[in-house]
């Protein structure tokens, strides 16, 4: 369990490894905006922890006693409705935050989707450091704002956007998501399985595949591997998500 795990870290180990200073999602995380001092306080109150593929972090419901920062690896963010089905709402990465939100209990669930690390902060404790700690309050807000956009982009993925629409911008945008693993624009990692892509676009495995393989054979994009995609032709992929690219549209 995460919680037997992440016991295992002890600030003397942590203060020792000087964590947060040699931490690979720091540049794109909140904490890169922080001095040594402030790091140093973040390094006091965190706890690390080690998930394997398919562990949860937070369930739906849970009290939400504590705040996450994933540091490796990726994490599915997933609601259940009362009769069984899952919308996932979005995919976190190195540098994503999980938990601020401000309720007593979880809103959503959050499960890895392959081996991930991440730093747990007890929620009243990095509260309080965020009072003190000017410059972390300063990243947060500018985090939730980003995170606010993103939102209302997918809002209109779901409610305006063709099938063939959403998979190209979905495509698109994984990149800028994942930075820590991102080596070219032009090459997508797909930690996420063909059904979760299709629980976030709200569409069936079918369609995700049939799409996929249309913008294949009309060369916008080649198929690496299952799990790695490269983009042969993004001006034309961002035809298609904007929904410009008519002669795609008839393969």
């Amino acid at each position: 369990m995460l919680e037997v795990r992440s016991q295992l870290s002890t600030c003397a180990k942590r203060r020792a490894a000087n964590a947060c200073t040699t931490c690979g999602a720091r540049a794109f995380s909140v904490c890169g905006s922080l001095s040594p001092e402030d790091l140093e306080g973040l390094d006091a109150i965190a706890d690390r922890a080690q998930m394997t593929t398919g562990e949860t972090l937070m369930r739906q419901g849970d009290a939400a006693g504590h705040v996450f920062n994933i540091t490796s690896g990726s994490v599915r963010v997933f609601k259940l409705l009362p009769d069984g089905r899952r919308q996932i709402t979005g995919f976190l990465f190195a540098g994503d935050f999980v938990g601020l939100g401000s309720g007593d209990t979880h809103a959503f669930s959050a499960e890895a989707i392959e081996p991930t690390t991440v730093c747990r902060f007890r929620k009243a404790e990095y509260w309080a450091l965020i009072r003190q700690r000017p410059s972390l309050e300063a990243a947060l807000l500018d985090r939730a704002t980003h995170e606010l956009a993103a939102a209302q982009d997918q809002m209109l993925l779901l409610g305006r956007k063709t099938a063939r629409e959403r998979v190209a911008s979905f495509l698109l945008d994984l990149p800028d998501r994942d930075p820590i693993r991102t080596v070219d624009s032009n090459e997508v990692r797909l930690s996420m399985t063909r059904a979760e892509i299709a629980d976030y676009l709200g569409l069936t495995i079918e369609t995700i595949s049939r799409e996929l393989t249309k913008m294949k054979t009309a060369g916008i994009i080649h198929m690496v591997s299952l799990n790695e995609i490269r983009i042969d032709q993004p001006e034309r992929l961002r035809a298609v998500a904007d929904g410009l690219d008519h002669a795609a549209e008839r393969r």
